[in-house]
């Protein structure tokens, strides 16, 4: 993919290093000269301009690119680039830093924002993931809230213990996507058994977290 990061900053220059590393074509836009180092990530395209203004947009081409990252430390920014080139360029995907997690309902469709990723937020689901077993913890919004990822270890003392997939009765819009058991990640089928320590990862809505956690320590139907 070709991908245009706004933002050339440590977690700019961070992503770029990471997406290279992956194959993809990257391109920087920064308009501090403070952060502008060409030669820290020579494989990016790396352009001194203001991702805020129009023209410095359309003078990249920056309509020829699959995502773009809005990656500044600052949400306004951040916010305009999104809207910008979503609205102006329409570009088929763009993903937008959050610095302050009071600023994350801003960031939606509204605003040409694809996927919201709040560093805070995301750091405090990991802190809550290792010190919390049998509760549901929120790893990450999707699609502007129409979904979460969450996570849940089977603790102690379960009922699901020795019980398989099959046995789960899922509301209709949750699903189990994956179960981290001892290192290996585990693609649920029906047949497979869960076991104590299993961490679990469900895609659902936010109304139905609660209904999960009802799984874990009261299914139904089991003895």
């Amino acid at each position: 993919m070709r991908v245009a990061i706004a933002g050339a900053g440590a977690v700019g220059q961070s992503i770029a290093k990471e997406l290279l590393e992956g194959g993809h074509q990257v391109m920087l836009l920064e308009r501090s000269t403070a952060n502008y180092h060409p030669r820290t990530i020579p494989d990016a395209q790396w352009v001194h301009a203001d991702a805020c203004e129009l023209s410095s947009l359309e003078e990249t081409g920056i309509e020829t690119c699959d995502v773009v990252i809005a990656a500044t430390g600052d949400d306004k920014v951040n916010l305009v680039v999104s809207l910008l080139t979503k609205t102006e360029f329409a570009v088929r995907r763009v993903a937008a830093r959050v610095n302050d997690p009071q600023n994350e309902w801003l960031f939606t469709e509204a605003w040409g924002v694809d996927v919201a990723v709040s560093t805070p937020r995301m750091l405090a689901a990991m802190v809550e993931e290792a010190v919390s077993v049998g509760d549901v913890v929120r790893l990450m919004t999707l699609r502007q809230g129409q979904a979460n990822l969450v996570e849940m270890t089977l603790p102690e003392g379960t009922p699901l213990a020795g019980h398989r997939v099959r046995d789960l009765t899922l509301p209709r819009d949750a699903a189990l996507v994956a179960i981290l058991r001892r290192g290996r990640v585990i693609v649920p089928q029906s047949d497979d058994p869960l076991e104590v320590g299993d961490e679990m990862l469900f895609i659902a809505p936010e109304e139905l977290e609660h209904r999960i956690s009802e799984l874990v320590h009261d299914p139904p139907g089991l003895d």
